[in-house]
């Protein structure tokens, strides 16, 4: 499962960077490199950068343990 989630990371390095010049410079890579944003390469683009970013949420806890995380929390 490690495999799919370093995917899951790539694809949402890929989206936060396309967001981030989308938000300083109103450009949209994705958009640009496959033909607009109603374009079916730059739709499934963004689908699977949505679908990583459901499955980073849904399997945390399982990723966490995966990967050997500890979290903790700091009691202040």
């Amino acid at each position: 499962m490690k495999i799919i989630d370093v995917i899951a990371a790539v694809l949402l390095v890929v989206g936060g960077l396309n967001w981030g010049l989308v938000g300083a410079f109103e450009f949209d890579l994705v958009a640009t490199l496959f033909g607009g944003q109603t374009a079916i390469l730059s739709k499934f683009v963004y689908l699977l950068v949505g679908a990583a970013a459901l499955w980073q949420v849904i399997s945390m806890k399982a990723i966490q343990k995966r990967w050997g995380v500890q979290t903790s929390m700091a009691h202040a």
